[in-house]
């Protein structure tokens, strides 16, 4: 038993839009053990799906689909499929007054062309969708194939999938060996200097373990094949325990963990309170804080001094420094980092004064150097400088720059003398 993912929609095709469906449909199916071969993406054009669940049902039992179920005339899918198998459309009075209630708790009236999202296929089930005025389908047109409809909407999908597809499915009998992951994630070492530490581990079997990188993180994900998570899990666990320790300070979290969460519990455990103080980065570094949610128990705030006079006037920055020095350097990114720290009265001050280009860089002071200034209790200070490359574009530059003060703030926590 194997599924296919089958994603609707020309704006796809066209680039408008990231295909994040297929992304979260394949991890679900793995999660599931089901296994999955094949994904498709075509447009809003009949003749053309209707090619591809030809194709599909010749090598996969379950047909999974998302897209084109809203109520305009390009939202084909039900109509197609339904033509496919040679069913007519239906109906169904309970999607319209459900559709009808949904948009009168919305304050609107529901228009004659939303009554297309009542129409299904005949003998299908209805696959409910709690937020969205389109419904799916669970339906099996023949034997061996079965039949699951999305719309295009993740957040509607994400929901849909969760409360009724995944006890669908487990009730069919047809999870095989699930397929289970960690990833573990670093920062501050580059993918190959990390795959030279551990490469041995790339040879496993089960659980297997594969790298990956982009903007700045190394990830490592360790997948095992097991009959339940339980299982999987005592699979991992000791190689994740192994990489931990070869990587040691590299290695800050897991799965879904971030710099800003992790620093945000290191400081929490300790009751600490940080403020920050940006230049280059102009807020990202604030912004990564305050995505987590209850930040407010140890970020107070920051000040975006982009301009010099800011520098002085809110940070203290002395201006024969600046004057002498400039604003990217290790003398002014310490002052602003104990600037910030002394104004919003907290344990900590970290700053970030650099150059994002691709303008403004010379041969002293090339685009992509960044100076990091940490202040900390009983008036310790100090600054870090790093050059993240002169190729590189503004958005790296300024995201690497944020994750990077976090990653400082991060080890001197875990590294400090009681």
């Amino acid at each position: 038993m194997s599924a296919e993912i089958i994603c609707v929609g020309t704006e796809m095709l066209l680039g408008d839009i990231l295909n994040s469906n297929a992304q979260f449909l394949a991890k679900q199916l793995a999660q599931l053990g089901i296994p999955h071969y094949y994904q498709t993406v075509v447009g809003d054009n009949p003749e053309r799906l209707k090619q591809v669940i030809e194709i599909a049902i010749s090598r996969a039992q379950i047909l999974i689909f998302t897209g084109g179920l809203g109520p305009t005339p390009d939202d084909l899918t039900c109509e197609t499929i339904a033509d496919f198998f040679g069913v007519p459309l239906v109906e169904r009075p309970e999607i319209i007054e459900d559709m009808a209630e949904k948009f009168a708790q919305r304050g609107r009236v529901m228009t004659s062309s939303n009554r297309k999202q009542a129409l299904i296929p005949e003998g299908a089930d209805i696959l409910p969708n709690p937020t969205g005025t389109a419904p799916g389908i669970i339906w099996q047109p023949r034997p061996n194939v079965t039949i699951l409809t999305f719309p295009g909407v993740p957040s509607e999908m994400y929901r849909m999938w969760e409360e009724t597809a995944v006890p669908y499915l487990k009730s069919q009998g047809w999870s095989q060996e699930i397929i289970y992951s960690r990833s573990l994630r670093f920062w501050g070492i580059g993918e190959s200097a990390l795959a030279e530490k551990v490469t041995s581990y790339f040879n496993l079997l089960n659980p297997t373990v594969a790298p990956y990188a982009g903007n700045g993180e190394v990830r490592l994900r360790i997948s095992a094949k097991a009959p339940s998570e339980a299982a999987a899990e005592d699979l991992i666990v000791p190689v994740e325990t192994q990489i931990k320790e070869i990587a040691g300070l590299d290695f800050y979290g897991v799965d879904q963990e971030t710099l800003a969460s992790v620093v945000g519990k290191l400081l929490l455990q300790s009751g600490e309170t940080l403020s920050v103080a940006e230049s280059c980065t102009g807020g990202g570094l604030g912004q990564m804080l305050t995505e987590i949610s209850g930040s407010s128990e140890y970020f107070w705030g920051g000040v975006i001094s982009y301009d010099n006079s800011v520098k002085v006037g809110m940070l203290g920055v002395n201006p024969d420094d600046l004057a002498k020095l400039g604003a990217v350097s290790a003398t002014v990114a310490e002052q602003m980092a104990v600037g910030v720290k002394t104004r919003l009265s907290t344990t900590w001050g970290l700053s970030i004064t650099g150059i994002a280009g691709p303008t403004g860089g010379t041969d002293t002071k090339p685009v992509g150097l960044v100076y990091i200034g940490l202040a900390g209790p009983k008036d310790e200070v100090a600054s870090f400088e790093y050059r993240f490359g002169q190729t590189r574009t503004r958005p790296f530059i300024r995201h690497v720059s944020a994750c990077t003060a976090l990653d400082v703030l991060r080890r001197k926590l875990l590294t400090r003398e009681p």
